[in-house]
């Protein structure tokens, strides 16, 4: 009897690894690429907790489990969106998010996901090498075709383009209303009172100062590479840079203009400035034209050749090896999944205090700005998200964060250490990943981009 138990085990062993090994092949290989990945997400259940409103097993409503797992799912989701992504797999339309990509490859990498808890009953669902594999060609694949820069694909991070095209003679009309304090109802503030050229693109205060003084809400980020961002300002409510520019000259604390038609009408009083304009733009002044030839000016704003990119181009000597150190730090603790691309950031919301609350930590009283996202949306989901910021010069465009609570680069690195990614970084590790941060400034009109504010 024993012996006829012990082999009936035996054979339900021998089936039941039969079955995980049948459960675990890969996708084939005649199938595109694109559909491989998407049969690996739907094996993996990764839409289970990565969705607003996913299809749930029956044991979610289960009294202890279901509880466990329910949590799972809200931080899943809180984490991750994957819907626009599985949208774009399963219709073969649209462009997929460099920041989407960015995150599966990591997850892919560390093969952390799904949790051990739903594979041991989702058989089949396990991160494989071979499951690996395929998502990390898939996103190189994508990369390479998506930036074309020659750079392997393998990197989250792309080197800035060495040029733009821009108009030139809309973009000479731009930079003077850039610098025209006329925008303002009191002449007395200009685009560059916030954003100077001189000064990395910013005025490094925590809250900038409008017409007669009135301070800002939210710390101003740098104007240098803007034209890389998805959308413009912190709560993305310009999605163009001819958007972003129509803001601050009728924002009440800020240039505190009445309308674009008080602009105009001061600006046509100055014949010489019309002449030229309408040179350009025969329609003359309006909201349309003045934003627009501000874009233009604004696209010339970008920093190539950093130190960073050359590396990235091939010339491994470009940096030192605690540099090259503390990249691999900051693809590590997934730093690079957010601050990807040419502008290391700016791709995506995120949100503030992801692993960790920040704004219970950060003991100041909450703003209207501290809402992020949610002050356009009103979708509680949006509330403390925010456009990621690029971190391209990051160490000329002092203080940091949408508060502008962290003065100093190191300090900045901890928090983001704690609060978005979980861990607490050694000294150490806190210096070699400011060090990369370091070799991120680049080139503006061929020479080292300063700032004057810098300390002697």
């Amino acid at each position: 009897m024993k012996k006829k138990l012990l082999y009936l085990a035996l054979v339900l062993v021998v089936v039941a690894l039969a079955i995980f090994r049948i459960s675990e092949r890969v996708p084939s290989a005649d199938y595109p690429l694109n559909d491989r990945v998407a049969a690996i997400f739907v094996k993996g259940g990764c839409l289970d907790c990565h969705t607003a409103e996913p299809e749930l097993p029956f044991y979610f409503k289960l009294p202890v489990v279901g509880n466990v797992m329910k949590k799972d799912v809200e931080e899943g989701y809180r984490a991750f969106d994957m819907e626009p992504m599985w949208r774009v797999l399963e219709s073969g339309e649209g462009e997929l998010n460099p920041v989407d990509m960015a995150k599966v490859e990591k997850v892919a990498l560390d093969k952390r996901m799904p949790m051990a808890k739903y594979y041991l009953v989702h058989w089949g669902s396990r991160m494989t090498n071979a499951k690996r594999d395929i998502i990390l060609e898939w996103v190189a694949g994508y990369r390479t075709a998506h930036y074309g820069d020659g750079v392997c694909g393998c990197e989250p991070v792309r080197p800035i383009d060495l040029t733009l095209p821009y108009d030139e003679a809309k973009a000479a009309l731009g930079f003077q209303l850039y610098h025209d304090k006329r925008l303002s109802i009191d002449n007395t503030v200009s685009c560059a009172s916030c954003h100077g050229l001189n000064t990395a693109g910013v005025d490094n205060k925590q809250f900038s100062e409008g017409v007669e003084g009135k301070l800002g809400g939210v710390n101003a980020p740098t104007v240098y590479n803007a034209v890389y961002n998805f959308v413009q300002f912190w709560d993305g409510r310009a999605v163009t840079l001819a958007d972003q520019a129509a803001g601050p000259p009728v924002n009440p604390v800020e240039m505190a203009s009445p309308n674009f038609d008080a602009i105009v009408a001061k600006l046509n009083k100055d014949k010489k400035f019309v002449r030229e304009f309408k040179k350009v733009y025969p329609e003359g002044l309006s909201q349309a034209t003045i934003t627009d030839a501000i874009e233009q000016f604004e696209r010339t704003l970008i920093t190539p050749n950093s130190r960073f990119d050359k590396y990235l181009r091939g010339d491994k000597e470009a940096i030192t090896a605690e540099e090259l150190e503390g990249y691999e730090l900051f693809k590590k603790y997934n730093c690079a999944t957010c601050h990807v691309g040419k502008n290391l950031g700016g791709e995506s919301y995120e949100l503030m205090g992801l692993r960790k609350h920040y704004f219970a930590d950060r003991g100041l009283a909450l703003t209207e700005e501290d809402n992020g996202r949610f002050k356009q949306t009103g979708v509680e989901r949006d509330r403390h998200r925010f456009k990621v910021p690029g971190l391209r010069n990051v160490a000329l465009t002092w203080p940091y964060y949408h508060d502008g609570t962290r003065t100093s680069l190191k300090e900045a690195v901890c928090a983001m250490g704690t609060y978005q990614s979980g861990v607490e970084l050694t000294d150490e590790e806190e210096d070699k990943i400011v060090a990369f941060l370091n070799t991120l400034t680049g080139e503006y009109q061929g020479k080292l981009l300063t700032n004057d504010n810098t300390p002697q």
